[in-house]
């Protein structure tokens, strides 16, 4: 069985620089019926390992170390009986909700097998210092945390993060990503980015759930749209 991609969307808070937020995040889990990867599962243990259902999880990756994508990892991994890796440059903000230290690291161009197909990791420092995306070319998709939404970046006003770089990591690691590639995002309600007849679950019946969109699946072409090297003045970022 060919490996699929399902979304999970839990509730909670974002907690940085003193100010308290609540957020959706989006959880992915990349597989089939029999094992699986668990990409930031945010928030609600229970809910995630509801969706795994039983099935051998081979590891929880963290796209970045913010609290509202690690803080429930820990507990995550226990119960699912997997290793959590996290992107070595964002110990730091890992250190602020835990005490003790993750699995292991997620270094830039590492492979994660899974039912078949592989998840690579691209490093893509900006939103935080260790941000990173997974890229599965086999299924046209790019999992991108906080770091790309739709035609703008995520958002450096807050601390460890950096304008400067967040634009250079797309244009550098982003850019070079075939045009058609479906960009899953870290945060962004999956009923606002769905089309008509879609089906439960996180894929529709006419293509892959792209919750990086308002309206139509679009392709990672159309969400690097406004980075063109040509723009005079990058886009505003949305989270």
């Amino acid at each position: 069985m060919s490996a699929r991609v399902e979304n999970v969307v839990t509730s909670g808070t974002f907690s940085l620089d003193g100010g308290t937020w609540e957020v959706d995040n989006n959880v992915w889990i990349v597989g089939d019926d029999h094992e699986v990867i668990v990409i930031d599962p945010a928030h609600d243990v229970a809910k995630v390992t509801e969706a795994v259902a039983g099935r051998r999880v081979l590891a929880v990756l963290l796209t970045h170390g913010h609290d509202d994508h690690a803080r429930a990892a820990r507990e995550a991994a226990e119960a699912l009986g997997a290793p959590v890796l996290l992107p070595a440059a964002d110990r730091m903000l890992w250190d602020m909700v835990h005490a003790d230290a993750p699995d292991g690291t997620v270094e830039d161009g590492q492979l994660f097998a899974v039912a078949g197909t592989e998840l690579r990791a691209l490093a893509t420092p900006g939103h935080t210092p260790g941000s990173t995306c997974y890229y599965a070319p086999e299924l046209g998709v790019l999992f991108s945390g906080d770091t790309l939404f739709n035609g703008g970046p995520g958002a450096t006003g807050r601390s460890y993060s950096d304008f400067d770089t967040i634009i250079e990591s797309i244009t550098q690691q982003l850019f070079f990503l075939p045009r058609d590639t479906r960009v899953l995002t870290g945060h962004g309600r999956r009923n606002q980015h769905r089309r008509r007849g879609a089906a439960p679950g996180g894929m529709d019946r006419q293509g892959p759930l792209n919750p990086v969109t308002s309206a139509r699946a679009r392709p990672v072409g159309r969400a690097l749209a406004a980075f063109s090297p040509r723009t005079s003045t990058p886009p505003r970022p949305r989270w």
